[in-house]
This record gives structure tokens, C-alpha cells and sequence, in this order.
């Protein structure tokens, strides 16, 4: 007949496995916030071991090459494995830009001990005005770092349809006015160039969020190398079991011990 102690034991071992793994799970399952993908391109199905599974294909916006304010040819493809946080601007804009560009200058600031991680773009609306010059003495009027903030010039019916078509910038902010986009928002590009997020220039708490999403993204895996952990936690139960049941034939050996040591003195 089991005594209190060995039912207590046979029950731990049941109850361990269970609430360890759930609170595992529970805990497990929204440790990290991603920012979302907001725009994609179409929806496939595939063949997983056996089972139809929906995969969707995010936007990616598509290379665009302009020159920045150090009279230099550059792209976003030169800024592979880098974060970029994009605005639209333009250099004698007597109303919000100079608000955007400190702004901006915050958020460069809050990443200059590790500036290879995210590149801050500036692309003017009305580059038939603002040539290099123009840039230049911009950013210089804000201090800024030329290598991790570019100011960027155009052909001016490519950046429009960047912005629009691309960057989604009249979904973004439905006022904006296509004609010649005018925002407030900020938009953050992952290191695969699809669109994270937009965030007002002017909205503290906004900011804040893009600060703190920036550094997320970059410890963000692809969707083909899953997470070990996340692998392995289907296995946990099974693997607190076996340590549950670890404990009761250790608790039940020592219990034999006792009793055999007992007999022998007697």
C-alpha cells in the first residue's frame, strides 16, 4: 500500500512535467513582440512533411539609386544586412522637415555607439531644388553623421513611384498628397527591405517604439532556421517527465536504503 509521502512524490511527478511545460510555453510564446509586415505580394501554398501550409510573400521594395549629400552614387543595395529607417523631406520646407530632421538626429544619436546596425535615409520630394549643395549644408546645419545618415537626391519621378508604389507611403498616411508627398512618418525597412512599420516624427511614444523595435528586428531569425528552442519545446514534457520520474526512483532507492540499513543495525 503507497504512504503519503510516496503518493505526494507520485504526484509531484505528474504535476512537474505538466505546469513546467506550460509555463514554458505560456511564457515562451510572446517573449519578443516582432513588429509586423504589413504589405505583401501574394499568398502560396506548400507541401510541409505532408501538410498544405499557407506561406505569404512580403513586399520587398525594390532597389532604387540616388546621390547623397557627399556627392557620392549610392542604392539601397549597398546597405545589405543593415536596418534603414527612411523619411521623405525636402531642404527649404519652412514646416514640419526641420522638426523630422531632429527627429531623426534623436534616433541616430540613440544608435552612435553601434552604427552598423541601422542606416537613417533622407530622400528629398523636390530634388529639381535640392542638389548636392543643398543637402550638404542641411545635414550640416543638424551635425549629423554623413556615413550612417544620407540625404539623398533623384530622379524625381523614381523616388515618387518609390514612395508610393514601394514604400506604400499614401497607405501609410492616407493624407498624403501624392502630388508632392508631404509626411510626417518615419518608415522602418528590415534587413530584407520589407516594410515593419511607420512611425510619426513628432510622437514621443512613436519614437520610442521605433528605438526600441530597430534592435528587435536584428535579433529576428529567417522562417527557414527556427529557433532551437522553439524546436525543442514540443519535446519538454517528455524530458520534465523523465526528471520527475528521475526524483521518484531516486526518492524510492533512498527509501530502500533506509529501510535496508535499518534491518542491518537491527
Amino acid at each position: 500500500m503507497l504512504n503519503k509521502n510516496t503518493i505526494l512524490s507520485l504526484l509531484l511527478t505528474i504535476l512537474l512535467p505538466l505546469t513546467g511545460y506550460w509555463l514554458v510555453k505560456y511564457y515562451s510564446k510572446d517573449a519578443v513582440h516582432m513588429p509586423h509586415r504589413f504589405f505583401y505580394d501574394s499568398v502560396v501554398v506548400k507541401n510541409n512533411r505532408g501538410k498544405l501550409v499557407t506561406d505569404t510573400i512580403w513586399h520587398k521594395v525594390k532597389n532604387i539609386s540616388f546621390t547623397n549629400q557627399l556627392g557620392q552614387k549610392v542604392s539601397l543595395d549597398d546597405l545589405h544586412g543593415k536596418i534603414v529607417v527612411v523619411d521623405f523631406f525636402f531642404t527649404h520646407c519652412p514646416t514640419i522637415c526641420p522638426g523630422m530632421t531632429r527627429s531623426m538626429k534623436k534616433l541616430q544619436k540613440s544608435f552612435e555607439q553601434n552604427p552598423d546596425i541601422v542606416q537613417f535615409l533622407s530622400i528629398s520630394v523636390d530634388p529639381e531644388h535640392d542638389s548636392v549643395l543643398q543637402l550638404r549644408k542641411f545635414a550640416d546645419k543638424f551635425d549629423v553623421n554623413h556615413d550612417s545618415w544620407w540625404f539623398v537626391t533623384g530622379n524625381k519621378k523614381e523616388i515618387y513611384d518609390f514612395a508610393l508604389q514601394e514604400m506604400k507611403a499614401s497607405i501609410a498616411d492616407s493624407e498624403v498628397d501624392t502630388a508632392f508627398i508631404h509626411t510626417e512618418n518615419f518608415f522602418l525597412l528590415d534587413t530584407n527591405r520589407i516594410v515593419r512599420g511607420w512611425y510619426n516624427g513628432f510622437d514621443t511614444i512613436n519614437q520610442a517604439q521605433l528605438v526600441s523595435d530597430i534592435p528587435t528586428i536584428m535579433l529576428e531569425k529567417d522562417k527557414t532556421s527556427p529557433s532551437i528552442f522553439r524546436e525543442f519545446i514540443p519535446y519538454l514534457p517528455v524530458i520534465f517527465l523523465g526528471i520527475g520520474l528521475t526524483m521518484l526512483l531516486m526518492n524510492y532507492l533512498k527509501r530502500n536504503k533506509k529501510k535496508t540499513n535499518a534491518n542491518t543495525i537491527i
